[in-house]
């Protein structure tokens, strides 16, 4: 037992009384202790800095200058009135367009066609989540590499008899190449993901199904797809969260989100205003913004994909 002492005052003097604290309040005060701790790292490295973000967003400052003078939401309605604001998150909103349903559909599909084959099923789920332990910038290179106008990609078009792409060069392109390679990237990660989904739906359903008549389409629709429906939800909230903060794809693909911004997301905007402009009250106001978005966009997906199966 741990003990304490106190004094107290007695008509004779000055004596000591133990204070004995009981084996369950002592387990129970290191749970606290122990879970205290990753909290408080929490709020150092994340909850504070987004408070701090907050209180920048509503001042001048170019983080040289001691002084940050307060101008309300002048740092708003300035990214507002900046066209290429408004295009980076029109284009992180088309990024999150394409990607989620994209990779959600990838992972599924990989999914399915791994629980079909009866062996090297290791093997294989190895094969395909080896790109998502890969470096970003490693993959994004490689695919920056491929898709040069005198790469392999163009060069097979050519064999084929036809025409050349820009791709990354192209405006209208390199948006949906960069996605294509996030997709492809992430197919492992969501395949695993939905193997672990399917494995945990009864055979015995199935079965029923086979025998009353049902064949493979209709498995999978009443079947299937409603008893994946909360592991659909954290997949598209994870891959949604992803390709709104996409940074580093464009940076190693495109280095400045071109061509003519058609590349620009909302985090690289961000990067250019604090880190290249110095403009820590409009980036810090570009944040907030992101955060919001981030945080409806997650409340909406639950709302949407969060339906009770009974089974």
């Amino acid at each position: 037992m741990i003990a304490r002492t106190a004094r107290t005052n007695a008509a004779a003097g000055w004596k000591t009384i133990p204070l004995r604290i009981s084996y369950r309040t002592q387990r129970y005060l290191f749970i606290y202790l122990t879970l205290a701790v990753p909290l408080l790292y929490f709020f150092v490295t994340r909850l504070l800095p987004i408070i701090y973000s907050f209180y920048i967003s509503f001042r001048e400052w170019n983080i040289l200058s001691p002084s940050k003078p307060y101008v309300g939401f002048a740092n708003y309605s300035g990214l507002f009135t900046d066209e290429i604001f408004r295009k980076s998150i029109v284009n992180t909103f088309l990024f999150v367009a394409v990607g989620i349903p994209g990779q959600l559909a990838a992972g599924l599909a990989a999914a399915l066609l791994l629980q079909s084959i009866p062996r090297f099923r290791g093997f294989f789920r190895t094969v395909y989540f080896i790109p998502y332990i890969t470096s970003i910038v490693a993959v994004s290179w490689v695919f920056r590499w491929l898709l040069m106008p005198n790469g392999w990609v163009n060069s097979a078009l050519l064999n084929l008899g036809l025409d050349a792409q820009l791709f990354l060069l192209s405006p209208r392109q390199a948006l949906y190449v960069i996605a294509l390679s996030m997709i492809w990237q992430s197919v492992g990660f969501q395949m695993l993901v939905f193997v672990t989904g399917l494995e945990g739906i009864p055979a015995m359903y199935y079965e029923a199904a086979r025998i009353d008549g049902a064949n493979a389409w209709r498995r999978f629709q009443h079947i299937t797809l409603p008893l994946l429906n909360p592991v659909i939800l954290f997949s598209a909230v994870i891959a949604g969260i992803s390709y709104l903060q996409t940074f580093t794809q464009i940076v190693s693909m495109t280095g400045e989100g071109g061509p003519l911004n058609s590349t620009r997301t909302l985090v690289y905007h961000i990067y250019k205003l604090a880190f290249k402009n110095f403009e820590m009250g409009s980036a810090s106001a570009a944040t907030v913004i992101l955060f919001i978005i981030i945080f409806a966009f997650t409340l909406v997906q639950i709302k949407a994909l969060e339906r009770k199966v009974e089974y």
